[in-house]
Parts: C-alpha cells; sequence; structure tokens
C-alpha cells in the first residue's frame, strides 16, 4: 500500500481518477510499470514525483521487492558514491565496517534516484556502467557485484539543456531518458485542488485535535484559483499554517499566503459555480470508483480524504444522484 503518512494514498487516487489520467503521465504509468524500462520522470518541485515512481514500483512485478529511495541533491558529494555504491572497511578515513549500498539494497525492486539532475559529473560514469551492465564495485573493493535492479530517476531541471552545458554527460542522459514521463503541477489541475485541501485539512486538524469539518465556498474558490508555484508541498504547508490559525469549526484560510489581503479578492458566485462544478465532477467519479460505496475503508468518502458524513452533506448540496447515497 502506499505510505500514508505523506498523504500520497490520496494524492495518487487524485492521479487515477482526474484528468491527469487522460493526459501525459497517468495512463503511461499503467503502462510501463509491468516492464523493466527505466523511467524518467520530469515535474517542477512539489509536484509528487516521489508519488510517481512509487506507483512504477507498485504496478510492477517487483513490487515484493524493496523501493529504495536516494536524494541526489541531499547527500555531500564525497559520500554519495559510498550511499549508492557501498564501501569495503578502511577504503577510507572512517569506514570501520564494510557498508552496503542502495544497489545491493535495491536488489529485485526498484532504485529511485530523486533529483538526478545533482549527480557529481565525476559520478556519472560510474552510475552509468550500474545502469548499463547491473554491475558496480564498493568504494575501496575490487569484486564486481551483480544486482537486478529497475531504475526510476527524477528531476525538476532541464537535463537535456545541461547536456548542452556540459553540465550533465550525454550517454547517462540518454540511458536514463528511455520512458519520460510529464507530471503537470497544480495549476494545470485545479480540479484537484478541493479534494486535496479537504484531505490536508483532515490530516492536520486530527493530528492537532482540532474540530474543523467546514471549509467556506469563497476559501475553495481562492486556493483553486491560486497558481501555486510550489505545488502540492506549498498547497500542504498553507493547509497546515491555516489550520493552526484557525479558531472554531470553520477553516480560515491565511489569504496573505495567497498574495489576497481581504474577502474582497475572493470572486462571487459565477466563481463559486465553478469549484462546486469540479468538485461535484470529482465526488461523483470517486463514487463510480467505489461502486456507489460511500463509507468504509474502500468508499467514495475514504478516496477522498474526508468523513462520511460530511460527504454526504456535500452531496446533498450539490444535488447528487441519490442512487449513490
Amino acid at each position: 500500500m502506499l505510505p500514508q503518512d505523506h498523504g500520497t494514498g490520496i494524492i495518487w487516487r487524485l492521479y487515477r481518477t482526474a484528468r491527469y489520467q487522460e493526459r501525459d503521465g497517468g495512463v503511461y504509468v499503467q503502462i510501463v510499470a509491468p516492464t523493466d524500462s527505466t523511467v524518467l520522470i520530469l515535474g517542477e518541485t512539489g509536484t509528487g514525483k516521489e508519488l510517481v515512481a512509487w506507483a512504477v514500483h507498485e504496478l510492477s512485478p517487483r513490487r515484493k521487492g524493496s523501493f529504495v529511495k536516494v536524494n541526489c541533491a541531499a547527500i555531500p558529494a564525497s559520500l554519495l558514491e559510498s550511499e549508492l555504491f557501498g564501501h569495503e572497511k578502511g577504503s577510507f578515513t572512517g569506514a570501520v565496517t564494510q557498508k552496503i549500498g542502495r544497489f545491493e539494497l535495491a536488489h529485485k525492486g526498484t532504485l529511485f534516484l530523486d533529483e538526478i539532475g545533482e549527480l557529481p559529473l565525476e559520478l556519472q560514469p560510474k552510475l552509468l556502467r550500474a545502469i548499463q551492465d547491473q554491475e558496480f564495485e564498493r568504494v575501496g573493493g575490487t569484486r564486481t557485484i551483480r544486482t537486478d535492479v529497475r531504475f526510476v530517476a527524477a528531476t525538476n531541471r532541464d537535463l537535456k539543456a545541461m547536456v548542452d552545458e556540459n553540465q550533465f554527460r550525454a550517454d547517462l542522459y540518454y540511458r536514463l531518458h528511455v520512458f519520460p514521463l510529464s507530471v503537470p503541477p497544480l495549476r494545470e489541475r485545479r480540479e484537484d485542488v478541493p479534494l486535496l485541501t479537504r484531505y490536508f485539512v483532515q490530516k492536520h486538524a486530527q493530528r492537532m485535535g482540532r474540530p474543523i469539518d467546514e471549509i467556506p465556498t469563497s476559501a475553495m474558490e481562492a486556493l483553486t484559483r491560486y497558481d501555486w508555484p510550489g505545488n502540492i508541498r506549498e498547497l500542504q504547508n498553507v493547509l497546515e499554517r491555516s489550520v493552526i490559525l484557525t479558531h472554531g469549526n470553520t477553516l480560515q484560510i491565511a489569504m496573505s499566503d495567497l498574495g489576497q489581503t481581504s474577502r474582497s479578492s475572493v470572486p462571487g458566485p459565477s466563481g463559486s459555480k465553478v469549484s462546486e462544478a469540479t468538485e461535484r465532477q470529482a465526488i461523483i467519479r470517486a463514487l463510480e470508483d467505489a461502486k456507489g460505496q460511500v463509507g468504509g475503508p474502500d468508499g467514495a468518502a475514504a478516496r477522498l480524504g474526508m468523513k462520511r458524513t460530511t460527504l454526504q452533506s456535500r452531496m446533498r448540496k450539490l444535488n447528487i444522484a441519490r442512487q449513490y447515497r
């Protein structure tokens, strides 16, 4: 199952059920996942690239194996080679024991190389060999180790431009670029914002013990209109701050976070209709996926990240067909 603590369950359901499924990436995840081909996930920061990588693993024959992650930007360059390939005892100062690298840990599973654009140039030839030949040596070792690993990489950088500027090896780029997947930014799938908002508000309200069960339509419209340059990560952070600042059971959005200073900047009834239309469509889609079941772990409410009673209330307000209740 998907790791729920990051909200990936609801977000992946959105990828599967919302417009993204019909565009560049969603359908192709299910096409490429059963293969062993290398996948390169492209998209802005905060769009959920790790989630797509996890989906590729979960929909593949390797799902019973390990899903091993390496963030190439978070590990110092001097330690990254050891982190990837491991090292032998005494191979460098501080190497007091032998270490198994992420490549070995991912044997029979998937290795996810996040922020691959940050990989140092001097390490790229060894990575290329490991991907092409499925073999490598530990740092300080002489024995060649063979593995069976599926590679998925992700970046928010333009790797082709980096190749042209000699900042990334062309041979590694083309080896990674076997099957590219593009993850659209949140501003291109605004219909997802209401579902994500309800999920994150419920998540943070439960964690903080806040009895928040209502989100004003005007606030939802303001959230939907905003462009979200930080994508889902920014949305989650704004909603967490809003939950902290809310007194009572009605969510109070920190409008300054959205570049708005007062309610007068929130659109009127016409904007509300647009917001309700997209929400109605998303609820109907979730009900269809749940075969009309509202409650329960596989019901529409769980799929949307909200309480059963909240969903029933929204269904009544949006005049959704009685057979779904």
